[in-house]
């Protein structure tokens, strides 16, 4: 995202030593009718930590980003977000939240500045504050001269860099990422997901980034395994090959959820 100052700028900051988790899940259960997708999900990441939901499409992943983004009433269990419940303090705690779904939803006969100019009107931001941010996190990206552009002129990969621009425009602390890299190219996919950890090194931001591939994973990344609706695993890369006594992050995959396993850099 080029330059670090800009992105510093216009990204909330929590001190990395804070005592109250970035997020928070204890015993979170969630079931479409009598089919339950999700089985008492806990785990917390600090602030100014990269952590990967690693799972299968299926696995629930997308339902637990609609329960923390409170699309989804939590039935059980409690989620918290910078040490608000999500149920009670719902409008603090997603003012700490910015949401990057796997589902484009940018309005392709808008031009870049419109749909960023009215997100920016739906929190509240003033619309001289709004120009300035706009500009500034465009130029980061090197997206500053398609501003008038339509969106549907763009390419997948400046899509979904104009959709991250969106989603930290209110300045939040915790960046929730549902598949970002979906139906990219390799060298997009790249270069996203290393935007995005420049950005949690530069700014302390926590990020929660959804996957269902291993080459995105990383070595110092917090792992959280999901398979069926229940968390398999927690802690770093290491931590979960040890434990699972395999030699690869694909081989302990295959061994915590039953899928074989593939080739390095593949998908699960």
């Amino acid at each position: 995202m080029g330059e670090r100052a800009t992105l510093k700028n216009n990204v909330g900051q929590i001190a990395n030593d804070s005592p109250v988790a970035a997020l928070r899940l204890a015993d979170v259960n969630y079931s479409y009718g009598a089919r339950r997708v999700l089985q008492d999900i806990s785990f917390s990441i600090g602030p100014g930590r990269f952590a990967a939901l690693l799972g299968l499409n299926g696995a629930g992943k997308t339902t637990l980003f609609s329960l923390i983004s409170h699309l989804f009433a939590t039935p059980s269990g409690s989620i918290q977000v910078f040490g608000n419940d999500i149920n009670r303090r719902a409008g603090e705690a997603l003012r700490h939240l910015g949401i990057v779904f796997q589902a484009r939803t940018l309005d392709l006969d808008l031009s870049v500045n419109q749909n960023l100019s009215y997100h920016a009107a739906l929190h509240g931001i003033r619309s001289a504050d709004a120009r300035k941010r706009i500009e500034e996190l465009l130029h980061s990206i090197d997206l500053h001269d398609r501003i008038n552009d339509k969106v549907r002129s763009l390419s997948g990969g400046q899509i979904r860099r104009v959709e991250i621009i969106r989603a930290l425009l209110h300045r939040p602390s915790l960046l929730l990422l549902d598949e970002a890299t979906v139906g990219l190219d390799i060298k997009s996919r790249a270069a996203i997901l290393a935007d995005i950890r420049r950005l949690v090194e530069d700014t302390g931001i926590s990020v929660l980034w959804a996957t269902h591939l291993i080459d995105e994973i990383g070595q110092a990344d917090q792992v959280l395994v999901l398979s069926q609706g229940r968390l398999v695993a927690d802690g770093t890369v290491q931590d979960i090959v040890n434990e699972a006594g395999a030699t690869t992050i694909n081989e302990a995959f295959s061994r915590l959820t039953g899928v074989v396993p593939l080739n390095p850099g593949s998908r699960p």
